[in-house]
């Protein structure tokens, strides 16, 4: 008993002696209880009939349902099959290059050069998604397009990029990492100007050549970084955004492009099955944060580094 009073007491003392950080605190803990924690209530849609006209409460209480209703639902396995690939496909072609491009900016003697390509790589960053999906329409454009231009005066000929369903997942790939590699190597150039001079010094006395540099110093350096980099990334695997694939569907590449977020956007929101759309979420992140974990268990097992 004497332990937790004194434990308490050192506790509020705490509080006391920092009281104004914790005021400055406030403000972040207090957006984040309106914002992020508030809203879970309506996470109960899921195992009711939400009626508007009723409210949340009101509503009938029908339970696993929902989830029930998803599970058997003919469209679940083309879904999840889709949602996965473009995920994983993603991440496979999209994770390494961010640290490529950091490890290549690093090494640049030059740093006007260095300023340049940042520059160029950062920027589509801060494109908009429909933006983008209209210039990859009108540079793939089968009439018009650059792309196909160049094709045809390579002797090639013009081909339907957005209209066929087997370009569609390297069109949205390939586009994506054009629009974020630049940015996502923001953290790994970071992490590699941290790293101690003195290390490579030593490399370099040893007889080490440039890339024996990157392979043996530079990278264990940002592989704490890499890891939980990694990690954050498995954890989304089924959290593709509707945005730029709903902008990109159409009906001719909609038996690979309809993924679970548009499918929860036309369900939800242009038919109005508010608690079936829902129930849908809530699987998604369970699903997310069941991989999430699981990934961040096997990596603290294999390289010690973990996010908790």
């Amino acid at each position: 008993m004497k332990k937790k009073k004194t434990r308490k007491k050192g506790f509020c003392h705490q509080i006391l002696r920092c009281w104004q950080l914790y005021v400055l605190l406030l403000p972040t803990i207090i957006y984040f209880l309106i914002f992020n924690y508030a809203p879970m209530v309506g996470i109960q849609i899921a195992f009711r009939d939400y009626k508007v006209s009723k409210g949340f409460w009101e509503s009938a209480w029908v339970g696993l349902k929902h989830f029930k209703t998803f599970l058997e639902a003919y469209q679940l396995p083309t879904l999840i099959e889709n949602t996965v690939k473009i995920s994983v496909y993603s991440l496979i072609w999209g994770f390494p290059i961010p640290i490529i491009l950091a490890l290549l900016l690093n090494e640049s003697k030059s740093q006007k050069l260095k300023k340049v390509v940042q520059t160029l790589t950062y920027a589509p960053y801060f494109i908009s998604t429909v933006v983008l999906v209209a210039m990859l329409s009108m540079f793939l454009s089968p009439s018009t397009g650059v792309i196909n231009k160049m094709i045809e005066f390579l002797g090639g000929t013009a081909y339907d990029f957005m209209g066929s369903a087997s370009a569609f997942r390297p069109v949205y790939i390939i586009s994506g990492i054009w629009q974020g590699a630049g940015w996502s190597s923001i953290i790994y150039v970071a992490g590699l100007a941290g790293i101690d001079p003195q290390l490579l010094e030593a490399a370099e006395i040893d007889g080490a050549n440039r890339f024996q540099k990157i392979w043996h110093v530079n990278l264990p350096g940002i592989m704490p970084i890499v890891v939980i980099q990694l990690i954050m990334s498995c954890g989304g695997i089924l959290g593709v955004g509707y945005e730029k694939v709903y902008l990109m569907q159409n009906t001719l590449n909609q038996s690979v492009s309809e993924v679970i977020s548009t499918y929860v956007y036309k369900m939800g929101l242009l038919n109005a099955q508010y608690s079936y759309t829902t129930a849908i979420g809530l699987f998604n992140t369970v699903i997310n944060l069941a991989i999430l974990l699981i990934v961040n268990q096997i990596c603290k097992k294999v390289s010690e580094v973990s996010l908790f």
